[in-house]
């Protein structure tokens, strides 16, 4: 009888600790920023970005090459006119001022905008790999190990190989 109740106990120890290994949870890591700098996607989306910045940075330089022909115009001729002329001459350069400073304004919205309406469909991409190979592995969580991303420990296999191989590159 007392073998029976010890071999009852150490059954119900062995079912039990099975059942807390297997209540366990996989968790894996992947640093997010890295992967998603190293698509090709994201490499595109920097080249268009710098030729958008590049495409206003000439125009705003254009408009204050001008802004400085006119003022140098301006001051050039101010002792050969009328007080009224030289007032609505400032008025007119104070008013092309501040058109180039909107302008200025306009073009860091819009480079803005561009940089969500590009990155959206690389980070959507590459969110669906991180998923899919997460899933494939058996891991209940992802943790991105992004500075900032609030991973303090990070012994779990890290993902990033593996959703770079599942991108193709």
């Amino acid at each position: 009888m007392k073998q029976f109740k010890t071999l009852l106990i150490a059954t119900a120890l062995f079912i039990g600790a099975s059942s807390f290994v297997q209540a366990q949870s996989k968790v894996a890591h992947i640093n997010t920023q890295e992967l998603v700098s190293s698509m090709p996607e994201m490499k595109t989306a920097q080249a268009q970005m710098e030729k958008l910045g590049k495409t206003y940075e000439t125009d705003i330089k254009n408009m204050a090459s001008e802004l400085d022909t006119k003022v140098k115009q301006y001051d050039a001729e101010s002792a050969t006119k009328t007080q009224e002329e030289n007032a609505k001459r400032v008025q007119e350069v104070q008013t092309m001022e501040q058109n180039i400073r909107q302008y200025q304004q306009q073009a860091q919205k819009d480079m803005q905008q561009k940089e969500v309406d590009l990155l959206k469909p690389i980070t959507e991409k590459a969110k669906a790999a991180i998923l899919k190979v997460a899933r494939a592995e058996g891991f209940d969580y992802v943790l991105d190990a992004s500075q900032g991303g609030g991973v303090i420990m990070a012994d779990g296999k890290n993902l990033l190989a593996d959703v770079k191989k599942e991108l193709g590159f």
